[in-house]
């Protein structure tokens, strides 16, 4: 597992409607190392979905399932990673730490992560 191409899915869902659940699908079918963490514990195909981001991880993006007010006790967490960018899928918009996230050198994109990956932009 490549560390700095690691993906974050914050928000994962245990539910197979859900768009974080596709992601987690379609990032691994790109063969993409996945950490997901949601609410509930469990398993989106090879992929443990636990409550909280493991110690030690290092990732190269972070993309979000969470809407703003959902977001904010993570913010500290996600910029401590250092990640590389960050993604707000549609609904998790969020100006705030947006400009947060840039101010501390993280590339903030408002898209789509299933997009991206289906487009060859991810």
């Amino acid at each position: 597992m490549k560390t700095e191409a690691v993906t974050l899915v914050l928000g994962a869902s245990l539910k197979p409607e859900r768009y974080s659940y596709m992601a987690i699908l379609n990032l691994r079918r790109h063969d993409q190392p996945v950490i997901a963490v949601g609410l509930r514990e469990g398993h989106v195909a090879d992929v443990p979905v636990v409550k909280d981001i493991p110690k030690g991880t290092a990732v190269h993006t972070v993309t979000l399932y969470l809407n703003a007010h959902n977001q904010e006790p993570w913010e500290e967490r996600i910029l401590a990673l250092k990640p590389k960018r960050i993604i707000f899928n549609p609904g998790a918009e969020n100006s705030v730490f947006e400009r947060k996230a840039k101010a501390a050198g993280v590339e903030v994109l408002e898209a789509c992560t299933l997009v991206m990956l289906n487009t060859g932009q991810y």
